[in-house]
């Protein structure tokens, strides 16, 4: 990574405005944090600066409260819960810019934390609004940004305050940028990419980007019925956009030397939903009417086959509907194989994060992306806007 880092400045006695990502599940009914993983890690920053002696400004947003406050998505709960982790007390404002905040601030000591409310209760956030953006550089003296789940946003707290502010990675941002930089540019070989989801319009730049660097590319997911249908022999111009889009990658793979590697059969039914009606079925032979809702145990073995044959591995988008049991085996049994592999594994996308999640897998990943939209963006070569207004080295 050519970025500036945390170790990179001095941090002693400053004010260190830190955008972190707090965006955390909360139960609808208590209002409790539900899983507090995005806390959990950013605590080696907040520790680092607490060790030497900065003044900590903590800054995120959490859910969508479209520029209005709204008492169910307020920070309190949160700052307690860092609280509890960090073992030491931690002030939560009631907004995040004005003249009451930047007193607050100020009378900071070092090692003192506070955290700023909700950003999005202020709509200029989102906006990237210039104004904003200078009060929120009001209350530091540089910005550590550990947000990488906000890096594809330009937004005030992360890209407009560089205008103000110089802005530096934190450990998160950091370790993010190195393992999905080195997968995709540095990887131990064979490198192999794993790509689910609905449509393959959804992934066609992810695809297009990855295809030159992979030596080997599973796909499963409800747009392997697509691909299918593009090694159909007529599948021609007059086939529709997504059936010509599988077709070129198709050659683009075998063009590059990149085997793709498809889908056999598949779990299928009638309706997504719990105890519907399922058949295992060759991908050739789906029913009209019926939906593929998960990869089949012979693409089981064949994907398992060829993880167990990778020295890295990025996995970015479900093989199924994981969310429900009846089709949640392929994607199971996938995270399973790349628990127990001797390779880099790295998840990317949200979905795929919480599905390793649920399955209590997660620990036994090299990385799991806290960022799904922005891990997305990344693996499909685009530049970060929260990224690129870090300091180079």
């Amino acid at each position: 990574m050519n970025k500036k880092t945390i170790r990179d400045v001095a941090v002693k006695g400053k004010r260190v405005f830190m955008r972190v990502d707090f965006n955390v599940p909360l139960d609808r009914k208590t209002n409790a944090i539900t899983d507090d993983t995005r806390i959990r890690a950013e605590l080696p920053t907040i520790e680092y600066l607490i060790k030497n002696n900065a003044r900590i400004i903590l800054s995120s947003h959490l859910g969508r409260p479209d520029g209005k406050v709204v008492n169910e998505l307020k920070l309190a709960p949160v700052g307690k819960r860092l609280s509890e982790l960090i073992k030491r007390p931690v002030k939560t404002l009631d907004d995040c810019i004005g003249p009451r905040v930047e007193s607050a601030v100020n009378e900071l000591r070092e090692g003192e934390i506070i955290l700023l409310e909700n950003l999005r209760f202020h709509s200029e956030e989102e906006k990237n609004d210039p104004e904003f953006a200078r009060a929120l550089s009001r209350l530091g003296d540089i910005v550590v940004n550990d947000a990488f789940g906000l890096a594809h946003r330009a937004h005030a707290s992360n890209v407009g305050i560089t205008s103000y502010l110089p802005a530096v990675a934190g450990f998160l941002m950091q370790k993010e940028l190195d393992m999905l930089g080195k997968a995709l540019d540095n990887p131990v070989r064979p490198l192999l990419a794993v790509v689910g989801g609905a449509k393959v319009t959804d992934k066609i730049k992810l695809l297009d980007h990855i295809m030159d660097k992979v030596d080997v590319l599973l796909v499963g997911g409800g747009m392997m019925s697509t691909f299918l249908r593009a090694q159909e022999e007529g599948a021609a111009d007059t086939e529709e956009e997504e059936v010509k889009t599988a077709r070129r990658l198709l050659d683009k793979a075998k063009h590059n030397g990149a085997r793709m590697v498809l889908a056999v059969d598949a779990v299928i039914t009638d309706n997504i939903a719990e105890n519907a009606t399922t058949k295992i079925v060759p991908l050739e032979k789906v029913e009209e009417g019926w939906k593929i809702a998960d990869i089949g145990p012979r693409t089981i073995e064949i994907f398992s086959a060829e993880i167990k044959k990778c020295k890295t591995a990025v996995w970015n988008g479900p093989m199924g509907v994981f969310e429900i049991p009846e089709f949640s085996n392929g994607t199971k049994s996938i995270a399973n194989v790349m628990a127990n592999i001797e390779a880099t594994t790295i998840i990317c996308g949200g979905s795929t994060g919480e599905a390793v999640q649920a399955f209590g897998l997660a620990d036994k990943m090299n990385h799991v992306s806290t960022g799904g939209g922005a891990s997305l963006r990344f693996l499909e070569g685009e530049v970060l806007p929260g990224v690129a207004a870090l300091q180079d080295k």
